[in-house]
């Protein structure tokens, strides 16, 4: 494969005042608006029913969506006449016949009730809390395991970079008010892998070069080493975001979320395995010294 000459490094500057403009303005989504949690974290409504025949989902959702019901999510459950829908509306013990009867009302006689539950918001507070302490520990290990395999400059560059993804996918969902579940969670963190091992893969190669290229800068050293890496890094993105486009086209409702959080997450995660973590090794000035080890002191015998 032919290697480009682009110029990555003489636009760090501008890429970094557009990397913490992005940040700034997720952040600042995240504090006023927040994420908009799904039942699986604030808790609702389970209502599961029976038909006679297949119903077209989308019809179900628009139908309960316009006679009051709020927040409703409707997927199948087991085959495609078990429906379950999913609502923010408070529990009460009659709440299911009245969703029945809706739904009876328009046309569809053949459908009964198989059951309806409160799903509690103490489940919720506790996924919220394992989901952000999955996410502290993976990152953590994260920045051990490349550390001991690389140089400690490169773990700092490589777990920013990963916490810039995170956050930037975050602000997304905060911004656009998009529902944020257990899926988009499972999403984030297939992104931290993904990510991780186009910065890895990004990393090895400069650590080689700096091996190889004993005469080039460590600044001309890391652009080199991006190009070489980049039609890697295109050819694995693009064969990927192509699979969640059709899946997020074509998916259907259960899968949305989640083929909308990775494909957000790999464009942001492509965009910072070529720019970010390299920019932040050439500010924290990595030199070939870093990667050589540090030599043991001999012994000397204490003869007279």
């Amino acid at each position: 494969m032919k290697v480009t000459n682009i110029p990555f490094m003489a636009m760090r500057k501008i890429v970094a005042v557009f990397s913490l403009a992005l940040i700034l303005i997720s952040l600042g989504s995240l504090a006023t608006k927040g994420l908009q949690f799904g039942l699986d974290f604030t808790g609702g409504t389970l209502i599961e029913v029976e038909y006679k025949e297949a119903p077209q989902l989308d019809d179900v959702r628009t139908l309960l969506g316009e006679n009051g019901y709020d927040d409703v999510v409707v997927q199948n459950f087991g085959s495609p006449t078990d429906v379950v829908v999913r609502m923010a509306n408070s529990y009460t013990a009659t709440l299911g016949d009245e969703v029945l009867v809706t739904l009876q009302n328009h046309g569809a006689t053949d459908v009964t009730l198989q059951r309806s539950e409160f799903v509690g918001a103490q489940v919720g507070e506790e996924l919220r809390e394992q989901g952000g302490l999955g996410m502290l520990l993976a990152l953590a290990i994260v920045m051990i395991y490349v550390a001991v395999r690389f140089q400690f400059k490169f773990s700092v560059a490589s777990v920013a970079a990963l916490v810039h993804d995170v956050i930037i996918t975050l602000g997304f969902f905060s911004i656009f008010e998009v529902e944020f579940d257990l899926t988009v969670l499972a999403a984030l963190l297939a992104v931290v892998g993904y990510s991780l091992n186009d910065t890895i893969v990004v990393c090895d190669r400069i650590r080689e070069n700096f091996r190889i290229m004993r005469d080039t800068t460590p600044y001309d050293l890391v652009n080199e080493s991006i190009n070489q890496t980049l039609g890697r890094t295109l050819i694995t993105s693009l064969t990927t975001l192509f699979v969640l486009v059709v899946l997020f086209v074509a998916g259907g409702e259960a899968i949305h979320n989640f083929s909308m959080a990775l494909l957000v997450g790999i464009v942001i995660g492509t965009y910072s395995s070529i720019f970010v973590a390299a920019n932040l090794l050439l500010a924290m000035k990595v030199t070939r010294e870093d990667l050589i080890p540090t030599p043991k002191e001999e012994l000397e015998d204490d003869l007279p």
